[in-house]
């Protein structure tokens, strides 16, 4: 187990239709293509043995390794220190653009900085979650790799009069060879899918352009961002984390690049995340608007009214006008399987794909969808005719469905509940929708959408209220208490100084919280229906953070984000949770905690800001 890198020694590159990840001993381990939700072309991450991997390092046994994103950019460098010299590996993927394709390049320039470096390379591919085999064939400027599916073309990156690069062999179906570079020189090579052509030699001048061109691209966007608080740094990182998890034809986000990613070594909870979580991509419009991106925002309303059925339940799942998770294509089917050749991240197995989740009943979607509608309309996204009539659409089926029990927030599996977050944003759904008629000047149900929206109301304060607890509970007939309500008085459901929000934080606080870390819910106390324990929930600790900066609890809340920040990795990452040992550990890098990071960012940079004498 010792040979698994720990989750967060990653860094994360793409080209806004899939992604990689690169360990910190330059090892990609993980890469699935052409799409985020594809099968893994290198999966070594999940299974050491049959994953397969890119490995670029150092030759020598001994070396110190650093990893650095170039500044403002999601380019990635990966240093290697030794006693003969310094050099290190530029890792990105030229942005593909909106139109959906097959072509993909990741990139890796080898560099020498000081002294000189034997850079030795291992290229092993292994197609389909490994299960299908794949020939290879060699040239002088490359290698093809080919599987039933998927060709993978290598090109060398060098000058003329450069030796044959591609001169040891390791295997019949894996390439090994070496490369000795001195101060000041650089070679490198580009993989490339659905090649155009054989492979070739590519220039360093053209590499250069690609390098600039990439490098341009993430600065000219990064600088739409209006965001000038106290943590420029952490956010523009989580900004650009959250960009790079955007399938550009779709504007769909992924919840992360990742599958199977274990929220316990060696217990069961390890989900597949390759997809697009209604709750989480409604949430990125907040905090993308948030920071001035408005394109993004645009997308996501347009692929969310494309997704709501005309009909209730006409594709038979039952849950609604809308599923709670779609593939980045718009396409719903998530049939989960379980690789059992896999042995799993650290043997934490099973290793599963596709997400049975899918056809879960969760309520509170469609208050995150009409939430983020709503917002986005305030900063001026207008939704067209069809828009208001997917939104009428998503009402008239709530009119009748939200007095029933779902699956919840968290995807429990230990059957239906009436969860009160689920009841709580059922009354935003409708509250918004009548926000927005009433800004809009359109046709809708005011009376019955009303009507409704207080009914919810008096049913949270008669049932979702523990008087012994003098807390909001998980769901109606416990006393377990849910972290999803913090966020209660976000959504103005509750205001921050009311009572019975104060003392349900401080129930929060002595249960949930420790040292700012935050767990989602005690399973003991309320089975889910699966096995074994979890970690704290990054999301939860910012959301916390959050709640605290709304109830005035500014100094607790700036404590609580500072500690937060120092559980990123050495890129300003994170994965869904953290363990005892401050180790990251679930799908990495996870895109609702660092929508979170952002959100409590700006609500308490805007609290302190109102402290401020003179402050606004």
């Amino acid at each position: 187990m010792d040979d698994y890198p720990l989750i967060e020694n990653h860094g994360l590159i793409g080209d806004l239709q899939t992604a990689a990840l690169v360990s910190t001993d330059g090892t990609i381990d993980w890469f699935c293509c052409p799409r985020f939700d594809s099968p893994s072309v290198f999966g070594a991450l999940l299974d050491r043995e049959k994953g397969g991997y890119f490995r670029v390092r150092p030759s020598v046994e001994e070396f110190a390794t650093k990893q650095m994103y170039l500044p403002d950019s999601a380019i990635l460098v990966t240093r290697f220190m030794t006693e003969a010299g310094a050099g290190e590996v530029v890792d990105f993927m030229p942005v593909t653009g909106t139109t959906a394709t097959d072509r993909h390049r990741l990139i890796r320039m080898l560099r020498c900085v000081r002294g000189s470096m034997t850079f030795e390379v291992d290229i092993a591919p292994r197609f389909d979650y490994g299960r299908k085999p794949h020939g290879l064939h060699l040239t002088e400027h490359g290698a093809v790799f080919t599987s039933e599916d998927l060709n993978l073309t290598v090109h060398a990156v060098r000058e003329p009069g450069d030796k044959r690069l591609l001169n040891l062999l390791s295997g019949d179906k894996d390439v090994r060879f070496t490369l000795t570079l001195e101060a000041g020189q650089q070679r490198g090579l580009v993989l490339e899918s659905a090649p155009d052509g054989p492979p070739h030699s590519i220039r360093l001048a053209e590499f250069q352009q690609l390098f600039e061109e990439t490098v341009r691209y993430w600065r000219s966007w990064l600088r739409q961002s209006g965001y000038s608080g106290r943590w420029r740094e952490a956010v523009e990182r989580s900004a650009v984390t959250l960009k790079l998890m955007t399938y550009a034809p779709s504007g769909a986000l992924v919840a992360a690049p990742t599958a199977g990613l274990p929220e316990q070594l060696g217990g069961e909870r390890n989900w597949d995340y390759r997809f697009t979580w209604i709750r989480d991509a409604s949430f990125s419009v907040y905090a993308l608007l948030g920071l001035g991106f408005k394109e993004e925002a645009t997308a996501f309303i347009g692929w969310l009214r494309d997704r709501v059925r005309e009909k209730a339940g006409d594709d038979g799942s039952g849950t609604g006008p809308l599923n709670i998770m779609y593939r980045v294509d718009g396409s719903s089917d998530l049939f989960e399987e379980t690789l059992e050749h896999w042995e799993g991240y650290q043997r934490s197995a099973p290793v599963r794909i596709g997400n049975g989740a899918a056809t879960q009943l969760q309520l509170d979607i469609y208050g995150e969808a009409l939430d983020s509608i709503y917002f986005a309309h305030q900063r001026g996204i207008q939704l067209d005719h069809r828009g208001w009539m997917s939104l009428h659409t998503i009402l008239d089926w709530l009119v009748d469905h939200w007095d029933q029990p779902g699956e919840g927030l968290w995807e429990t599996r230990g059957g239906r509940q009436d969860f009160t977050y689920g009841r709580v944003m059922s009354w935003v759904a409708f509250d918004r929708a009548l926000r927005l008629a009433a800004a809009s000047g359109r046709p809708a149900a005011t009376e019955r959408w009303a009507s409704e929206r207080d009914a919810i109301y008096e049913q949270v304060l008669a049932r979702g209220w523990d008087p012994d607890r003098k807390a909001f509970v998980q769901h109606y007939g416990s006393d377990v208490l849910d972290s999803a309500l913090l966020r209660m008085p976000t959504v103005g459901f509750i205001t921050p100084d009311d009572p019975m929000w104060k003392s349900t934080l401080d129930a929060m606080d002595r249960e949930l919280v420790t040292d700012s870390l935050v767990y989602r819910y005690n399973p003991e106390a309320s089975p889910d229906g699966l096995r074994g324990s979890e970690g704290t929930f990054s999301l939860c600790s910012f959301m916390y953070v959050d709640a605290l900066a709304r109830a005035g609890r500014t100094d607790q809340a700036r404590l609580a984000l500072e500690k937060m920040l120092t559980y990123a990795n050495h890129l300003g990452l994170y994965s869904e949770e953290i363990d005892l040992t401050g180790r990251q550990l679930g799908n990495f890098p996870q895109a609702f905690t660092h929508l979170a990071l952002i959100d409590a960012a700006i609500t308490l940079d805007a609290t302190l800001n109102r402290l401020r004498p003179g402050g606004g």
